[in-house]
């Protein structure tokens, strides 16, 4: 686009999002901490769910300095069920670093913010552009997906050279007044209108100047690698119940689901039946006998990269003290307060499984 063009994309722009963006909570504050809050929770995650925990996180933790004396605990329970949990660790160290460097406040400079832990070039973009009015560009999948039709971009969308040229025409899109109002406005034309499917080209304020609707190639762009299919995976859990109590375990602070809490078990080893894992892994782990399970069935659970297969089993612990290995921590718990742990994905289902057949 010329100088000239770009304007006129612009302007037009700014006067759809004005007259038709969607009324959020955070759009409602200039906070820069709600704002970064928000940010880091839309990230693989969508609008209707992130509200009502954006809600809570911030009437548990309402600044910076709260969520930085927050225990780890505290906050990954109050993260629980957004997935991605790395992200709540993040914020919880970014926040500990603003106490130490900022004296508590979000740094406005666009570099400070991309030194904070978690914190890359769109988070960065976004809070700078949003929350301080910086010109700075954002680059997400609804953005990528706007530009690269309006474009005519007919390379993979995650190439170098492809994703170099959509920061470059962000950037000169940002440029000008209401950078933040700009850079919502590109994601909420991606999320509402230039969606991945029938997309609704005869409301966009960019549809005459689109490449790809001049084309009928609205649906063929962007151009993505084919996705490799998800690593399968097989693990088993027990709900073990001692004198009313059910043991609960929790996953070490860094890894898969880390710092979260799940039924006791582990993934099945190549020609090993379930509940022999399940022997194994309480034995090995926890220096406990197992006196008998009985099978509840399975649970499926669909991370990113990996699809788990959870067979579920329900019985006695055996006495004896538990000696870990291999968990961050353990608590014998009644089944009516279970609900307070923060929980993972899979072991939620598999409470529920097991809840079911009691």
């Amino acid at each position: 686009m010329t100088p000239r063009q770009r304007q006129a994309a612009r302007r037009a722009l700014l006067d759809w999002y004005r007259a038709h963006r969607r009324d959020l909570p955070w759009r409602r504050t200039r906070d820069p901490y709600a704002i970064w809050i928000s940010e880091a929770m839309l990230q693989q995650t969508r609008v209707e769910t992130v509200i009502p925990y954006w809600e809570r996180f911030l009437t548990r933790f309402p600044d910076v300095a709260a969520l930085a004396d927050a225990g780890d605990d505290a906050v990954i329970e109050a993260w629980a069920g957004l997935g991605y949990y790395s992200r709540a660790r993040n914020l919880h160290r970014a926040a500990q670093v603003m106490m130490e460097r900022h004296g508590g406040a979000l740094p406005d400079d666009p570099e400070a913010l991309r030194a904070l832990p978690g914190v890359g070039r769109y988070t960065a973009g976004a809070v700078a552009s949003i929350a301080f009015d910086r010109p700075e560009a954002v680059v997400d999948g609804n953005v990528a997906r706007v530009l690269t039709r309006l474009l005519g971009i007919d390379e993979e969308v995650s190439s170098r050279a492809v994703q170099t040229r959509l920061w470059e025409e962000a950037a000169q899109l940002a440029r000008g007044e209401h950078p933040g109002d700009l850079n919502q406005a590109l994601m909420e034309l991606g999320a509402t209108l230039c969606t991945p499917r029938a997309p609704k080209c005869s409301a966009c304020p960019w549809s005459r100047r689109c490449a790809a609707r001049a084309a009928g190639r609205q649906e063929e762009l962007p151009v993505k690698a084919v996705k490799k299919a998800p690593l399968r995976m097989e693990a088993v859990a027990a709900w073990l119940e001692r004198r009313g109590r059910v043991l609960a375990v929790q996953r070490p602070k860094r890894g898969l689901l880390g710092g979260l809490w799940e039924l006791p078990g582990g993934e099945i080893a190549p020609g090993e039946r379930p509940v022999e894992t399940l022997a194994r892994c309480v034995r090995d782990g926890l220096g406990l006998a197992l006196p008998g399970v009985d099978p509840l069935g399975a649970v499926e659970h669909v991370f990113t990269h990996r699809r788990l297969r959870l067979h579920v089993f329900r019985g006695k612990a055996g006495e004896g003290r538990v000696r870990r290995s291999g968990w961050e921590a353990h608590r014998w718990v009644s089944p009516s307060a279970l609900d307070a742990l923060a929980w993972g994905g899979p072991a939620r289902k598999a409470l529920a499984l097991a809840r079911d057949e009691a």
